[in-house]
């Protein structure tokens, strides 16, 4: 009887360790899409992504590099001060986007050209996100106190 008993809980604990390794699989697997690591232009321009890898690229938008096209489509680069990345979008920007002014784009780097699907500006006179400011601490032109 006791064999039984002992043999039936690690039927169980083997069974639910499995049910755990698939459900992280499984979790993860769903979330490989969702997940956008963001990268500065200067660590694109030194070990640039696959063009099928999405992900998220900040600094400044460079001063006399909005170009607006035909219909949406708008050309600039961003930069942190080190290297500069072209960038196109097709659609509408925020309202507070600007050259000089920081940004954060979402999409693919292809053929040299970051294809954006998505374009964030800040959003008050005050804020950055994070990873632009560490980008451009790193490179040496953050002006977070000026004003």
């Amino acid at each position: 009887m006791k064999s039984l008993k002992k043999q039936r809980r690690i039927q169980i604990i083997l069974v639910a360790t499995v049910a755990l390794a698939l459900s992280t699989a499984l979790i993860g697997y769903a979330m490989r899409d969702g997940i956008n690591f963001f990268r500065a232009p200067s660590e694109v321009v030194e070990n640039p992504p696959a063009p099928s890898e999405v992900f998220r690229i900040g600094g400044l938008v460079e001063d006399g590099t909005l170009v607006r096209g035909q219909g949406e489509t708008v050309r600039f680069s961003v930069t942190d001060g080190g290297a500069s990345v072209p960038v196109i979008f097709t659609g509408v920007l925020p309202d507070l986007f600007a050259e000089n002014e920081g940004m954060v784009g979402t999409g693919r780097y292809i053929n040299g050209v970051f294809e954006a699907s998505e374009i964030l500006a800040k959003h008050d006179e005050t804020y950055m996100p994070a990873e632009v400011v560490d980008a451009l601490k790193d490179q040496g032109v953050y002006r977070g106190d000026e004003g």
